[in-house]
């Protein structure tokens, strides 16, 4: 066994879905570019650790802890850290000292390490509590509406929310949605129709910048281990088509 994913929706608008995984006679993985940032707690030989991730602007390698179990937020679009700029957590992340006790420290304080079931439970305290944060004029942007702003005056506050342009959040969003459809079996061609892509060179483009596989590997399962869960529901791309087009 490799990477054994899986991920589900969340019904919390402050996450975008939680993940457990898995890992066995592997060191290392491809990564996939996200344009979120996570909380990611994992147990090996006994030992617990946690972190947050921040968004990635590309795909890449990284190392795999072997026989780890992993469970993982992936926090909605828009939101944040409270002592921490998102912008800072870009292609890379913060260690955070090791669990004990069944508790993490995070923002200042010590938190009950969740199981996969009642994420959004541990979510909801840190929002309480102010330690998640998110802007609301982003949030308005990414449901649909028109703040009453500049374009410049957004894509400001969405880079200093996000630490993402709007345009790279959509490409990596639906670059992952289409990595998503083509390792479930889809064909390229209607995955580039159905994405709004603009030929299969273009899809495969972003596959190269972004996941790090050919269409073809994804539909095959080639490749090598990838942090990506093929029976994974998207939504992300979906929901920023419109406002971010």
């Amino acid at each position: 066994m490799g990477l054994a994913f899986e991920t589900r929706p969340s019904d919390s608008s402050w996450v975008q879905s939680v993940w457990t995984c898995r890992s066995g006679a592997v060191t290392e993985m491809t990564s996939v570019a996200t344009e979120t940032w996570g909380l990611v707690l994992w147990e090996q030989d006994g030992r617990r650790l946690a972190a947050v991730s921040g968004p990635e602007r590309a795909t890449g390698t990284a190392p795999v802890p072997e026989g780890a179990t992993f469970l993982g937020n992936q926090f909605a679009v828009g939101t944040s850290l409270r002592g921490v700029p998102t912008p800072a957590l870009v292609d890379g992340g913060i260690e955070l000292p090791e669990v004990s006790g069944g508790r993490f420290r995070l923002d200042g304080r010590r938190w009950e390490v969740p199981g996969a079931d009642d994420a959004e439970a541990l979510v909801a305290r840190l929002v309480a509590d102010g330690t998640v944060q998110r802007d609301p004029l982003v949030t308005a942007a990414l449901r649909g509406d028109r703040p009453a702003v500049t374009d410049r005056t957004l894509e400001r506050r969405f880079r200093a929310a996000t630490g993402l342009s709007r345009g790279a959040v959509r490409q990596i969003a639906r670059a992952r949605e289409a990595a998503v459809l083509l390792a479930s079996g889809a064909p390229a061609a209607d995955v580039t129709f159905a994405l709004g892509f603009y030929d299969e060179p273009h899809l495969a483009r972003a596959l190269r910048r972004y996941v790090g596989r050919t269409a073809g590997q994804l539909q095959d399962g080639e490749g090598g281990p990838l942090a990506l869960d093929p029976a994974q529901r998207t939504t992300s791309y979906r929901s920023l088509a419109t406002p971010l087009a």
